[in-house]
């Protein structure tokens, strides 16, 4: 199993920075040929700056996957932790640690960032056919 996430400067400038994703998330596409990609619907938390960023990367990530012809589908937080720890308000540890037991992992995916996509991927693998096609 292969996972990780892309690490950019906060020095670079924002469109070099969504560029090093949108680039990553093609590769990642073209590399395994998925049918579908998984995201995780914005939370807007208390830093208006940070939920703007966050929804600038997922920008990125659904134009890489349409412009390659791939189907997005999204799911709210609280559905996620559901599907994952059988919780919808889960803290991250309880995540990671419930990641890593479903995948069978050695030691808990880090950063959380890595553990949250994991998280998304293994609610999209468990969610009836019917709820992906209604969202």
């Amino acid at each position: 199993m292969e996972f990780g996430w892309w690490q950019t400067s906060a020095k670079q400038r924002p469109e070099l920075r969504l560029k090093t994703i949108f680039d990553g998330v093609i590769d990642l596409i073209e590399q395994f040929n998925p049918h579908a990609v998984a995201v995780e619907e914005s939370f807007v938390g208390v830093d208006a700056r940070t939920a703007l960023s966050v929804g600038q990367a997922r920008g990125a990530v659904l134009v890489a996957a349409a412009s390659l012809g791939v189907e997005c589908i999204e799911y709210a937080p609280s559905h996620v932790k559901q599907a994952v720890c059988g919780y919808g308000r889960a803290e991250k540890a309880q995540v990671q640690r419930m990641v890593m037991a479903i995948l069978g992992l050695k030691k808990a995916p880090t950063p959380h960032h890595a553990a949250d996509a994991l998280a998304v991927a293994i609610c999209h693998a468990l969610a009836p056919r019917l709820l992906r096609a209604t969202g």
